[in-house]
């Protein structure tokens, strides 16, 4: 096949060997690619969950234990086990009913809508001051009364996709941590007189992959979304895009002949866009201090403080987007907060950290995180957990079984196999890599830059 055979309104056609059908579905199935991730990455999270763990809406996913490599999340963490809860108010109001912290454990986390914009933060940094409470969630549009009592939020989607970290404090434990994220509840409004128990779910000893698979189902996700979401102002131009690809609201996705051969290649050419964003300093990534390295989210000061809608008056911001929910999910509607993450994707010389080599991170004695620090490997080409590994992160709450240095510094090492002695101290590798290096708590000195992360340095 090949393009227009005669030249039309004077131009010269174009060449490409492919019709103009499959050209179309080309570009406008890797923008479609871009444009869906934060919301596609959701709707994984939730088909997932009812197909691996057979979870509904409601119910209470927790992690009896933090997680480990078998558990596909976007950089999720090791530290502190989770609480997850999926939520549809398709059918009504509904209520995420928040136990006050204790004395022994408080969450950290946030609810977001459909489009990972985030409606409100939990716990001691969000809504409740740490003092519980009951968080209504109205579906779009809703017009009927507002019962009192209740921490109001009014979302532009009906789903609402809700994760939190209870965190041990006070000399708390793990199952004292545990014990606390099931005391979370979600129901219907319309129950509130008298609420169903909840059902909770552990999701540790299962083999749970929310990450996003960049194949057709992707374009299937796509297809989900439009068919169960309002559509914003804001994706009209998408919403026509969408519909010259076999995406309707109301219309079965069952692409065929060009349109569908396009659409896989368009969903690796969205795969490789995105890669080389996040890759690329200056792009998704920033350095965080100058000359160095580590690096933080390229994002505006204007977008932290408005809660990321990544919507200015002008621009949908689809690439600082796309940029952020590539590698991350769950965004807090404050950034700073409750914890900061620096990314690690090169060593001291600027060279990407690779597989086979062996690395090493020096870590100040004084690290300004009020609760506690972690350093987490993951896989460049997924950006979750490294497959099989023995272990994914190493952190200050297990400080007693490292090695430290005599002047109370220490030493990490990253590669496919330990340095002699140091296996404590050591997180396997074997693909390539980044790391993100994240502090709880983080204290004033972080923001002012007077302390600084040393670089990661090439051992051999």
């Amino acid at each position: 096949m090949v393009s227009f055979s005669t030249p039309s309104r004077g131009q010269e056609p174009a060449q490409s060997g492919e019709s103009p059908e499959y050209a179309l579905a080309l570009q406008r199935g890797t923008q479609a690619v871009i444009w869906g991730l934060p919301a596609v990455s959701m709707i994984d999270v939730r088909k997932s969950a009812e197909r691996q763990l057979g979870a509904t809406y409601n119910d209470i996913i927790y992690f009896s234990k933090p997680m480990v490599s078998r558990h596909g999340f976007l950089t999720a963490n090791n530290d502190v086990p989770y609480a997850v809860t999926l939520l549809s108010t398709t059918d009504g109001p509904v209520v995420l009913d928040v136990p006050p912290a204790s004395d022994k454990a408080l969450y950290y986390g946030s609810a977001i809508d459909a489009w990972q914009v985030p409606i409100v933060d939990v716990g001691p940094e969000g809504e409740d001051r740490g003092k519980g409470g009951k968080y209504l969630f109205l579906p779009p549009g809703f017009k009927g009364a507002v019962p009192s009592g209740y921490l109001t939020q009014r979302p532009k989607t009906f789903h609402i996709y809700v994760a939190l970290r209870p965190v041990a404090i006070n000399g708390g434990t793990l199952e004292e941590a545990v014990e606390y994220a099931k005391r979370l509840r979600a129901y219907p409004l319309s129950q509130a007189g008298d609420p169903p128990p909840s059902r909770y779910i552990d999701a540790y000893p299962k083999t749970w992959d929310t990450l996003p698979k960049y194949d057709m189902s992707y374009f299937e996700g796509i297809a989900t979304l439009v068919n169960e979401e309002p559509v914003q102002a804001k994706d009209l131009v998408m919403m026509g895009m969408l519909s010259s690809i076999g995406i309707e609201k109301g219309k079965t996705f069952k692409p065929e002949g060009d349109t569908a051969r396009a659409l896989k290649q368009s969903v690796k050419l969205g795969y490789d866009i995105m890669m080389d964003y996040f890759v690329t300093p200056g792009k998704a990534l920033v350095p965080w201090w100058p000359g160095g390295h580590w690096q933080g989210p390229n994002l505006s000061r204007q977008q932290a403080e408005e809660g990321f809608p990544f919507v200015t008056d002008t621009e949908l911001l689809l690439d600082q987007r796309a940029g952020l929910y590539f590698w991350a999910t769950f965004a807090p509607k404050h950034l700073g907060k409750g914890s900061f993450y620096l990314m690690g994707l090169r060593d001291k010389s600027g060279a990407m950290l690779n597989g086979t080599s062996l690395y090493r991170l020096h870590i100040p004695k004084d690290v300004p995180a009020r609760q506690f620090w972690s350093a987490i490997v993951y896989s460049v080409r997924t950006a979750g957990f490294i497959p099989n590994a023995s272990k994914v992160g190493i952190g200050s709450l297990n400080k007693a079984g490292l090695k430290q240095n005599d002047d109370g510094t220490i030493d990490l090492y990253f590669g496919p196999a330990a340095p002699q002695g140091m296996e404590s101290n050591w997180l396997p590798t074997g693909e390539d890599f980044f790391l993100i290096f994240r502090l709880y708590g983080p204290e004033p000195a972080l923001f002012q830059k007077t302390w600084t992360l040393p670089d990661v340095e090439k051992v051999q």
